[in-house]
């Protein structure tokens, strides 16, 4: 087999990571670039991205990653993405926006939901003549205010003129494709995070009844195609603002929660992988469409076609490592004297943040001295849906430091993901080994403090900070017939560091845990009273 050289876009929440890989018998990274972008928090709730920017970062780590080795842009023989989900980006017919990009975290909608969905006899939160149809036509149910159709709701009601404009309702990968290719797409995982998306058997595609039941322009929707597809080649005002070559293969790509657990190696049933970067997630594959409306959890479609992640989400996992090294770390030793915001050099930051981490709050006895964190920043989803949320540092004590409560962060989020893979094991079976990834793998404390809270032997791979883009490079390996199929991978991503339980750590993480759980529900009106 010849070699291929492929480019890997890993469009995140606080930046983009481009990567150049090279496949043969391995995926192996030969360049790599980052650039952040901003991420726009309004006092309503809001939280928008300029896709401009998105463009502007691609453009430039694109140039960046040739400019550090000697492969040329005629070599790459493919694109591919892996991105954040659940956003919106409405675009005119010149595939224009007619409205910044709303984030997945944007919760302005919540007239929307009530009047949409959350209204008369409810069951889980939904208006029974809409929640069984959900549930038979989509395995979901949108109830969640962070949920792209009441988002498309908000701007029907507050920007008519604007919404008077929509051609098509993209995500940020499908936005991104649409600017390479001059085609409006949409993959299969992305149309299901819709939950317009019909997924029986026999007829795959828009539910024109669910379109009717939530007040959806058909219209609006976009070509559906697989992941491992090619959508198109680079059109020549694409290729010179990139630096590449004109009509170079654009694939499909896939949602982190799709490509993530690829380029962890949890690809096979029953698998569990745990993800933590500026969000966290537990998610398991499955083979059938499972929903768990009463804690938010549902089987979501991935890369392949007739598989499912049983996924549980939360908010802001690394993002509480960012506020912690803004407002905790910040000054404690050298390297974080110069405030510097996490998306422009998250990996340093990472990095740097978690050397220190190793270093000073492994010190710290398991329990954090009976502090608990609640890492609910912006609000939670599961198990619990409260955009009211928020965090807090609970039983902090005279004798308790600074070094104390940066170790409780560590915990309360691992404690939630805890909460994720207990509240899975209700509906499914998550496996005993779980992969971790994402920037919080980086750490060795982190891997074990997991372990010994969750109770499970953690494994991590080689770059977990760089899993999503390994997916995409998985993707693309399908798609270039180097690969039958997605779940061939697996052997090409081997366990690096294995991480077991510490007996001795069980009995104060089950005390604390309990109590952890406890936290939401006795403070759910004062975060009302202070957030509503």
């Amino acid at each position: 087999m010849s070699k291929k050289y492929v480019i890997s876009y890993d469009i995140g929440t606080t930046g983009v990571k481009t990567c150049l890989f090279e496949i043969d018998s391995a995926i192996t990274l030969i360049s790599a670039a980052m650039e952040g972008y901003k991420l726009y928090i309004m006092p309503d709730g809001g939280a928008e991205q300029d896709p401009d920017e998105w463009w502007s970062a691609i453009c430039s780590t694109t140039k960046t990653v040739f400019s550090k080795c000697d492969i040329k842009p005629e070599q790459i023989e493919g694109i591919s993405f892996c991105s954040q989900m659940q956003g919106l980006v409405l675009v005119d017919k010149d595939g224009v926006p007619v409205h910044r990009a709303f984030s997945y975290m944007d919760q302005r909608a919540k007239k929307q939901l009530k009047e949409g969905i959350a209204y008369g006899f409810k069951i889980a939160g939904a208006n029974i003549t809409k929640l069984i149809p959900s549930l038979l036509i989509t395995g979901a149910v949108a109830l969640s205010v962070k949920d792209p159709v009441w988002k498309y709701q908000w701007v029907r009601e507050n920007e008519p003129e604007n919404f008077k404009r929509v051609y098509k309702w993209l995500d940020v990968k499908e936005y991104i494709i649409s600017r390479m290719t001059d085609r409006f797409v949409m993959t299969r995982d992305s149309a299901f995070a819709t939950l317009l998306y019909d997924i029986r058997k026999g007829h795959e595609g828009w539910s024109k009844k669910i379109c009717k039941i939530l007040n959806v322009n058909p219209d609006h929707l976009a070509e559906i195609v697989e992941c491992t597809d090619k959508v198109g080649g680079l059109t020549a005002k694409a290729a010179q603002e990139l630096g590449l070559k004109p009509g170079t293969a654009v694939f499909g790509g896939g949602g982190d929660a799709s490509l993530i657990g690829v380029g962890a190696g949890s690809v096979e049933l029953g698998e569990t992988h745990i993800y933590s970067g500026t969000s966290g997630w537990v998610s398991t594959v499955v083979d059938k469409s499972v929903v768990d409306t009463s804690a938010m959890i549902a089987a979501v479609l991935g890369a392949q076609k007739d598989r499912f992640n049983y996924f549980a989400e939360l908010e802001t996992a690394g993002k509480c490592l960012e506020w912690v090294k803004d407002h905790l770390a910040l000054d404690e030793i050298g390297i974080f004297l110069q405030k510097t915001h996490v998306a422009e050099s998250p990996e340093t930051v990472y990095t740097n943040l978690y050397d220190y981490l190793s270093k000073v709050i492994d010190e710290i006895p398991a329990g954090s001295s009976g502090v608990i964190f609640t890492p609910w920043l912006h609000g939670n989803r599961c198990p619990f849906e409260d955009p009211n949320a928020r965090g807090m540092f609970f039983n902090v004590s005279l004798d308790v430091g600074k070094t104390e409560l940066i170790r409780s962060v560590i915990e309360g989020v691992c404690f939630h993901l805890r909460w994720f893979l207990e509240t899975e094991d209700k509906k499914i079976q998550t496996s005993s080994v779980v992969r971790f990834v994402g920037g919080g793998a980086l750490s060795d404390v982190t891997c074990q403090i997991l372990a010994d809270i969750t109770g499970r032997t953690v494994e991590t791979v080689d770059s977990p900070q760089n899993v999503g883009a390994v997916g995409a490079a998985v993707i693309m390996a399908v798609g270039l017939g180097v690969l039958d199929d997605i779940s061939h991978a697996k052997k090409l991503i081997p366990a690096k560091k294995t991480f077991v339980p510490n007996a001795k750590n069980k009995d104060v993480y089950d005390r604390n845990f309990a109590v952890y759980k406890t936290l939401y529900k006795n403070n759910k009106e004062a975060f009302k009273a202070l957030n509503g």
